[in-house]
């Protein structure tokens, strides 16, 4: 559960071109915007080590300073990644009131698959729905909501409501979108070819 929040220092920069954008990227800085609450939105640059280290190691709540001046509670709103190599592009970040609720976006993990009966039987995973939305304090944002597929049947599928919720937070989306099916296997064309000519030969028989 994300209930402890981390430092970042990070320095204000003037609006850029998507070319100054680029020129920074390879300078070894990530461009993001501070925006929500009472103030302005402010453009600022984050050093990508240091961004990649606090968004590995921290909970949702940020502690952000810039250029030098008092801390501010932030969570990370979305961040946009290079389609190929992956990489932080871009970063929305977001002011928060700690005694307030908002709500995040977090991933949808699938837990106990080496445990799935049904998968064991041969059924075929299908991991539809990948992230939910929750609303709680941004203390109490999950590093990730889970679904467990222990007991799921062949031919069967779960939903949101599913999912296991263990903390101070709710999830908002549809309880009834569909989180993973367990399709029944394939059979392989040389079985189906086996079991027509099996057909014809006893029709030809008779």
């Amino acid at each position: 559960m994300a209930t402890n929040s981390s430092s970042l220092a990070v320095a204000s920069r003037a609006p850029q071109h998507s070319r100054d954008a680029r020129r920074a990227r390879r300078a070894g800085s990530v461009p993001a915007v501070l925006y929500g609450g009472d103030a302005e939105p402010v453009s600022i640059s984050i050093d990508a080590r240091e961004l990649r280290q606090t968004l590995a190691a921290a909970g949702a709540v940020i502690d952000l300073s810039i250029d030098g001046g008092s801390a501010e509670s932030v969570v990370v709103k979305d961040t946009q990644r290079h389609p190929v190599r992956g990489q932080i592009m871009h970063v929305d970040l977001l002011r928060v009131d700690l005694k307030q609720k908002i709500e995040a976006t977090v991933p949808l993990e699938l837990i106990d698959v080496e445990d799935a009966a049904g998968i064991k039987l041969g059924g075929i995973l299908e991991h539809l729905l990948r992230e939910v939305t929750v609303e709680a304090l941004p203390t109490d944002i999950p590093e990730s909501v889970t679904v467990s597929i222990k007991d799921l049947k062949v031919g069967h599928s779960l939903t949101v409501a599913d999912a296991v919720v263990e903390g101070n937070y709710s999830i908002v989306d549809d309880a009834e979108a569909t989180v993973v099916n367990l399709r029944a296997p394939r059979t392989s064309g040389k079985d189906d070819e086996e079991g027509d000519e099996g057909e014809e030969s006893a029709e030809s028989g008779e």
